[in-house]
């Protein structure tokens, strides 16, 4: 009862605010008044606009996308703990995997309109910052902890996020084909991949195969994976690889380094 009360009032007084919109706006997302307003404006602060305000920090929002990164994958961490309580390790870290990806969180970010508030200088394409309302939402979900604490997280990812913009159980049931996706990531960048199993042998059954696999693009060694076929073992090396050329820039400037010696090197035909 004091709680509602503490709430009603709250609404009053911001009636009478003239700054009242950008509260409102932050409960229109999240479902919660924040009580500091500041946190969520550093959240929507893209490093391109960050300002010196002591001459020595910089005002953005990576300390609080560092925090959110880990308060995120707490949280759905607790969500599908409790909703799968029939399933295995292997299960769970993949499906919290899928849900808390920067192609996701970027989706995320634009169907709740963080895309539309977040502060930058210049267009954002894939060289400005392709992740930048992903890691926006990262940002605001520090924000929310720090303004709201940790079941208010809970509850913005459980009844706004999975309830209205992601369907878990398709997410679920979908299949990741990270080699596809490697394979077209290197042909749109003209580089060369190649996948080889490095080693094959027996289980302690003696008739259970284990297979390990090793991907290179452009002879440089990118991931490593096993599986009980020489399919998983490709995806789960894919796996790795990708999620390597997509978050390490200076990694993809190597091969591509990589790539031009190699045409150097090579005679025309």
């Amino acid at each position: 009862m004091t709680s509602v009360f503490q709430g009603l009032k709250q609404n009053v007084r911001l009636l009478f605010r003239k700054d009242k919109e950008p509260y409102f706006r932050v409960r229109r997302i999240t479902g919660f008044l924040p009580n500091n307003l500041g946190l969520y404006r550093t959240a929507l602060r893209h490093k391109s606009v960050s300002r010196t305000e002591d001459g020595r920090s910089q005002v953005n929002n990576e300390r609080l996308e560092y925090l959110g990164d880990a308060v995120l994958g707490a949280v759905v961490a607790d969500i599908l703990y409790e909703r799968y309580p029939n399933k295995q390790e292997g299960f769970l870290t993949t499906l919290r995997s899928k849900l808390v990806r920067r192609d996701m969180l970027n989706q995320i970010a634009v169907q709740i309109g963080l895309d539309k508030l977040v502060l930058h200088e210049g267009p954002v394409t894939s060289a400005h910052n392709s992740y930048m309302n992903g890691n926006a939402f990262e940002a605001f979900v520090g924000a929310l902890y720090l303004d709201r604490g940790y079941a208010a997280c809970q509850q913005f990812v459980r009844r706004v996020i999975l309830r209205k913009f992601v369907n878990i159980e398709e997410l679920a049931k979908k299949e990741e084909n990270y080699k596809s996706r490697l394979i077209e990531w290197c042909q749109k960048h003209q580089l060369e991949c190649r996948f080889e199993i490095i080693s094959q042998k027996l289980l302690s059954d003696h008739t259970t195969p284990k297979f390990v696999s090793r991907v290179t693009i452009e002879d440089v060694y990118c991931g490593q994976g096993e599986g009980f076929s020489k399919k998983e073992s490709h995806q789960q090396a894919a796996r790795q690889a990708y999620h390597k050329v997509r978050r390490d820039v200076a990694f993809v400037n190597s091969l591509i380094d990589a790539r031009n010696n190699h045409k150097q090197q090579t005679p025309d035909a």
